[in-house]
């Protein structure tokens, strides 16, 4: 069976191409490489091209006999969908209808599409459910909803099963040091935190006053390698019928911004330097899953997903990057 895996050569598009040639599945990579990277596919074919390009798009997907498609493209910098919505809308809603559509045309029925935390904005309850109200404070948030919509609706009208898997904080890198991450510009506290430990420039830490134990912002983070199992997970439930997923990914514990600077001093062995600034517009104090829906439906749960496990493998990734570079 072949799998189109839509934004494969990105940070967990790459670990999920590894994870479903592990399940003896053929991943097959579309990417436009404006973030991925083609070091990073490594484990089936790759085509280079963009979601606007629908007739390239029904190509593939009848030119590999593709059975179901793991969507990952998408523009995902929060801040710079506040300044430029219409580049988000175009490539994340715009570009998944053509997608959809192709894959209705070319008779593929099953799709996992990656979705968001951010669709529930600003929560009123900790943990977040799958039933929690989605009202998305930034344009990221609002494609992903919609699309989520979309497959609602093509549902309802077409041959069509989806997985909508909604994140939380996606963090660590490959264990066996395959793939990683890899982004430019970087804004994820993790690796931040590791370049600054480097001798990068100080850490910054957005808020101080907000009501949680240490005053700092808490997140659920979650192992890359985890979020890849899931994906798998899904193929496998829509594969036995399932039809219309909607599923939190997270571990149900969340660490704030001073637990995660403590725990990259522990592995690193170094100091992080970090400078204290306000709060970013938006923010939400705490964002943490219920994870009870995953383990339910999908039979899954983080197994990696320990704060110190996720900075080891994220700080041998750090170190094996700047040797190659």
């Amino acid at each position: 069976m072949s799998i189109l895996i839509v934004g494969g050569a990105g940070y967990i598009g790459s670990q999920t191409a590894k994870r479903v040639a592990q399940a003896g599945l053929k991943p097959v990579v579309f990417d436009n490489l404006v973030y991925g990277h083609r070091w990073a596919v490594k484990w089936g074919p790759f085509v280079e091209g963009d979601l606007a390009d629908g007739a390239l798009l029904k190509d593939v997907l009848e030119q590999f006999k593709i059975t179901a498609v793991i969507h990952f493209a998408a523009y995902a910098y929060v801040g710079e969908s506040v300044t430029n919505p219409r580049k988000y809308f175009r490539n994340n809603v715009a570009g998944t209808l053509n997608l959809l559509d192709a894959m209705l045309d070319a008779g593929v029925r099953d799709i996992v599409f990656s979705s968001t935390c951010a669709t529930y904005g600003v929560p009123t309850k900790v943990p977040i459910a799958e039933d929690h109200p989605q009202a998305p404070v930034n344009p990221y948030g609002e494609t992903k909803l919609a699309i989520e919509h979309a497959l609602h609706w093509y549902q309802r009208a077409y041959p069509l099963r989806f997985a909508a898997l909604r994140y939380f904080n996606a963090a660590g890198a490959d264990p066996d040091g395959e793939v990683g991450e890899d982004h430019d510009p970087e804004t994820h506290l993790i690796p931040l935190a590791l370049d600054a430990a480097l001798g990068g420039k100080p850490l910054d830490i957005y808020g101080t006053d907000y009501p949680t134990p240490d005053g700092t912002a808490v997140r659920d983070y979650i192992h890359v390698q985890d979020l890849a199992d899931a994906h798998v997970a899904a193929l496998d439930r829509l594969r036995d019928g399932a039809t219309n997923l909607r599923v939190n990914l997270g571990t149900g514990r969340g660490h704030s911004v001073r637990e995660v600077i403590a725990a990259v001093e522990k592995v690193s062995g170094k100091k992080v330097p970090a400078r204290e600034t306000g709060r970013r517009a938006g923010d939400p104090p705490e964002l943490v899953a219920d994870p009870r829906l995953a383990a339910e439906v999908l039979g899954w749960q983080a197994r990696l997903s320990g704060i110190d496990t996720i900075v080891e493998h994220a700080w041998r990734w750090r170190q094996k990057r700047s040797e190659r570079t």
